[in-house]
């Protein structure tokens, strides 16, 4: 009986350290998150002292280091969202579709050879796909402009996109494999047995049920383009540029925050500060995405949960 008493105890006891152990890092992880967002939000605030928060958010005009400089960031948010939605555009489709084939169509032994090709294309160092941007895709889309006598400069946000959206193909598609592959088996025969068609059962049964997890990779494919750096620092162009045309060069926030940070300006220069405002505006974007995909995962989970009753 002692012996059971000392073992339980001993039972509770590796149990509390446990459970300190998992509050603890969950608050580390908590504060390192609001270490990161006080750090920009101080030198943000610095720089807004300095010049206009309203000018910053609606002006059209971004000219650091001259006479008269002006720091209005919507050309550069501008091109940030033109070269991620391009870089969306051709992640999504190929992304999800390679999942849906990997996880429906494919036979074991082909999703085993094709699972990890495709995610070799995560582990290349994103500088790699910045020089296949700068050497092969741009002036491939500048050729294929002048042969529909169109004009491309070699910055294009086209061609930027382009590598960016096969940099984020793995994610969305291994993720989206994953959750398609975790909806329960039962649920396709029961489509199949009643007479769907196996594209039927896709389309009505498998990505419904999946759709929340498929939404999560999006988004997070969606994080890490517009967060970015190396590809479009080295094949996007430096020029802030306001305009609906993919073949024309354009610039984006990390673009703009390492030229603010590398250059010999003052730390507190409006022109080194501005760098802390982009940063803190991305921070905030990315949290505000981060937000709407948990609503519209907790609204379908709730759709597909009075569905299922």
């Amino acid at each position: 009986m002692h012996s059971f008493e000392s073992k339980n105890r001993s039972t509770i006891l590796k149990e509390r350290v446990i459970k300190i152990a998992l509050i603890l890092a969950s608050t580390i992880s908590i504060l390192t998150t609001f270490g990161i967002l006080f750090s920009i939000l101080f030198e943000a605030i610095s720089f807004f002292q300095l010049r206009s928060f309203w000018y910053f958010l609606t002006g059209t005009t971004w000219s650091p280091g001259v006479i008269g400089s002006q720091f209005g960031a919507v050309p550069i948010f501008a091109g940030t969202l033109m070269i991620t939605f391009i870089a969306m555009a051709v992640a999504l489709p190929v992304g999800l579709g390679s999942a849906i084939y990997m996880s429906e169509y494919a036979t074991g032994r082909t999703r085993d050879y094709l699972k990890p090709v495709l995610e070799i294309l995560a582990g290349i160092p994103t500088v790699v796909y910045g020089f296949f941007a700068a050497i092969t895709v741009a002036p491939f889309v500048v050729k294929a402009a002048d042969f529909f006598g169109l004009e491309a400069t070699f910055n294009s946000a086209l061609a930027s996109g382009i590598v960016m959206g096969i940099m984020i193909i793995p994610v969305i598609s291994s993720l989206s494999d994953d959750v398609i592959r975790a909806v329960p088996d039962s649920q396709r025969k029961a489509s199949l047995g009643l007479g769907m068609t196996q594209g039927e059962t896709i389309k009505n049964i498998v990505l419904p049920s999946a759709l929340p997890g498929i939404i999560s990779a999006t988004l997070l494919g969606f994080s890490k383009a517009i967060g970015e750096t190396m590809i479009v620092v080295m094949a996007a162009g430096l020029r802030p540029n306001l305009s609906f045309n993919p073949l024309e060069d354009m610039t984006t926030v990390t673009v703009r925050i390492v030229d603010a940070l590398v250059g010999d300006q003052a730390f507190n220069s409006p022109e080194t500060l501005s760098a802390f405002a982009l940063g803190l505006a991305l921070f905030v974007v990315t949290l505000f995405l981060n937000i709407i995909s948990l609503m519209m995962i907790r609204k379908f989970k709730e759709k597909y949960k009075v569905n299922t009753l």
